[in-house]
Parts: C-alpha cells; sequence; structure tokens
C-alpha cells in the first residue's frame, strides 16, 4: 500500500506551486491562479477538518432528533423538519447545535472569516 503522498500533501504542494508562479502571470491568469489556489485550500481545510466537523455535527443533531444517523441522514431530516415546521428556533438545543456547525464549516470554507466570538 502507498501511504504517500497523502491528498492533503498533494494540494498544499499544488498551491505552493501556484502561488510561486502566479506573480509572473499576466492580470487575468494571476487572478484565476488565486482562484484555484484559494480552492486547493478550500480542499486541504476540508480533508484536515471535514470528517471531525462532520461527526461533531453528528454529536449535536443526534440529541435534537432522538436517534442516531450518518452526517448526511441527519442533517437531511432537520431540514424537513425546519422546511414542514415541525422545528422552529424555538426547539430546544437547535440554534446552539446550527451555530456550532456553522462556525465548524466556516472555519473549513472562510477561515478568515471573524464571527461575534472571535473579536477582541
Amino acid at each position: 500500500m502507498i501511504s504517500h503522498p497523502k491528498a492533503q500533501e498533494l494540494t498544499e504542494a499544488v498551491g505552493r506551486w501556484i502561488d510561486e508562479i502566479r506573480p509572473g502571470l499576466d492580470p487575468r491568469n494571476q487572478f484565476l491562479a488565486r482562484v484555484a489556489a484559494n480552492a486547493l485550500a478550500a480542499v486541504t481545510r476540508e480533508l484536515q477538518l471535514g470528517e471531525e466537523a462532520k461527526a461533531a455535527a453528528v454529536q449535536r443533531l443526534e440529541p435534537i432528533l432522538g436517534h442516531g444517523g450518518t452526517y448526511e441522514g441527519l442533517t437531511w431530516e432537520l431540514c424537513e423538519k425546519l422546511r414542514s415546521g415541525d422545528f422552529t428556533a424555538d426547539t430546544p438545543g437547535l440554534m446552539p447545535a446550527l451555530r456550532a456547525n456553522v462556525l465548524d464549516q466556516l472555519a473549513i470554507d472562510q477561515p478568515g472569516y471573524r464571527h461575534e466570538t472571535s473579536l477582541p
């Protein structure tokens, strides 16, 4: 079994290479290279943090929904309950769980985003 390079190492290496060549590109391709490097950085963060974030979301959603399940299944069920009106902002534990799930996802998608809990 081949253990290296790992996906995270590959995305980081390609992102560094893009950043290295970007200054020599014309303005349009500099922009496109920056977009590509940012996309690779998001993939790297997903590889680093994604499974832990999903596991934490499952732990938050199980008591609210009253049973266990997969991240995808619990999220789907939660969406259905919100759409139907079975769950509202007043549902016990829902808002703190949603907030924590969103903050975990922001750590992956937009790590520089400053939310009120990160303000000095």
